[in-house]
């Protein structure tokens, strides 16, 4: 009973201040681009987790370049990843997001505004130019973050990795960042409304360079990958 009092404190705690944050979010958007209030948005991403009781522990960022351009590859484990990943990547990022999601209220018009992709979970035609979209962006210097699992984990493992993120690895020719998220499952899992405050930790790990992500075929990629979320992740 009481586990249920704290969450649903929680979530309205938590909802009357991701609301106007949202609307602020589509405001700012049309008067300065998206680099002028990105480090608005990470301060108040990560006031979001202090907010929720949820300590994070940040490891590798002295692997990243935030002048450099990445892939960002993570493992799929809760809601709270997106925040997590916003929050705590060291740079200007943009993520690709299931096109469902552009459609939720309020959410939806914030991050279509600041510019992130939608990606068509049923739609061939609708995914392939999702996926140059974003190569072109990679390209142009715009570093993305995307869930090669594609869904929520349901027990807390690795789920199966998608191809198309490792096709698009391969067609914007920039280094592939994978990222362990630990802790979330037991703070917010998939088919449990209920959030448990408790540790989380991001962990970055070693960019694999853009020479080896071309010379490795897609299901090699996929493969390294995987083994280095993998190794980067604390499993429940």
């Amino acid at each position: 009973m009481k586990r249920n009092v704290t969450a649903i404190f929680l979530w309205v705690i938590g909802g009357l201040y991701v609301a106007p944050f949202l609307l602020l979010v589509v405001f700012a958007s049309f008067v300065m681009p998206p680099e002028r209030y990105d480090p608005v948005i990470k301060a108040a991403f990560r006031f979001l987790f202090r907010l929720l009781r949820i300590p994070v522990t940040v490891k590798g960022r002295e692997h990243i370049d935030p002048s450099g351009t990445y892939l960002y590859m993570a493992n799929h484990v809760s809601l709270l990843d997106i925040p997590l990943l916003a929050g705590y990547i060291p740079q200007f990022v943009r993520g690709i997001e299931a096109d469902r999601q552009f459609r939720w209220p309020l959410y939806g018009h914030a991050i279509r505004r600041a510019g992130n992709i939608p990606m068509p979970r049923h739609s061939i035609h609708g995914s392939i130019q999702a996926i140059r979209e974003a190569a072109r962006r990679l390209r142009a210097g715009q570093s993305l973050v995307i869930l090669p699992e594609g869904h929520r984990t349901l027990d807390g493992r690795l789920r199966p990795f998608k191809r198309l993120p490792f096709h698009l690895a391969k067609l914007g020719q920039r280094p592939i960042v994978p990222v362990g998220l630990s802790g979330l499952f037991a703070v917010k899992r998939k088919g449990d409304w209920r959030i448990t405050p408790g540790p989380v930790k991001i962990a970055f790990g070693k960019p694999i360079d853009a020479e080896t992500v071309q010379r490795l075929s897609e299901d090699e990629l996929l493969q390294l990958v995987r083994q280095r979320i993998e190794e980067l992740v604390e499993f429940p």
